[in-house]
């Protein structure tokens, strides 16, 4: 898959320099989170670059209704974050690993309220999409414009108490949906390291 002619507005290369550094280790604070992975996919090919999401199907256990990358806790067979989160994008969309051109992690994101360690592994797609999506976990997927969760404006902070400790999460309304949590969370740090100077 060739991705060497980027959109107008979207620097491929600066993105994958800023995504080929190290990756940080695991906070040691966190030692005993369960390890997850995502994939957060850049669509490229039409009139501008989106970001690939999904609403979780409402009867799940973690997370029912959310917003979220594909994506989940790693397997035993795993080799890698890359290979968990390929995986699960494979079974919850039907997204084949050869539509996908891995080139980075974002740093890990530590989900307090469920105990997650999750990993943003960072790849592009290119349109058109062969997307099958496994109903049992995903209510529908849906892009997002790249232009509108990299703007400021368009986030805002919010805050829920859980168990008795209040905690702060960024939000995105986007068109009847609520990008929240997690999810925004992770936005915001792939939105630091693709305009940080």
């Amino acid at each position: 898959m060739d991705f060497t002619a980027p959109p107008a507005g979207f620097d491929i290369d600066r993105l994958r320099t800023r995504l080929s550094l190290p990756a940080a280790q695991p906070d040691v604070r966190f030692a005993g989170f369960t390890p997850a992975a995502v994939l957060v996919p850049v669509v490229v090919g039409g009139v501008e670059p989106t970001l690939l999401l999904t609403r979780r199907s409402a009867h799940l256990h973690d997370h029912p209704g959310q917003i979220a990358f594909p994506g989940g806790r790693v397997d035993a067979g795993d080799t890698s974050p890359e290979a968990t989160a390929l995986r699960e994008a494979q079974e919850e969309i039907g997204l084949a690993p050869e539509q996908v051109e891995l080139i980075g992690r974002l740093p890990d994101y530590y989900i307090t309220a469920s105990g997650f360690r999750v990993t943003p592994v960072v790849g592009l797609l290119r349109t058109p999409l062969q997307l099958q999506l496994d109903a049992f976990e995903v209510a529908e997927a849906f892009e997002t414009p790249l232009s509108f969760l990299l703007d400021p404006a368009n986030r805002r902070r919010g805050s829920i108490e859980h168990q008795g400790i209040t905690r702060e999460f960024w939000a995105m309304p986007w068109q009847g949906y609520d990008i929240w949590g997690a999810t925004a969370g992770m936005i915001v740090s792939f939105a630091e390291h693709l305009l940080k100077d």
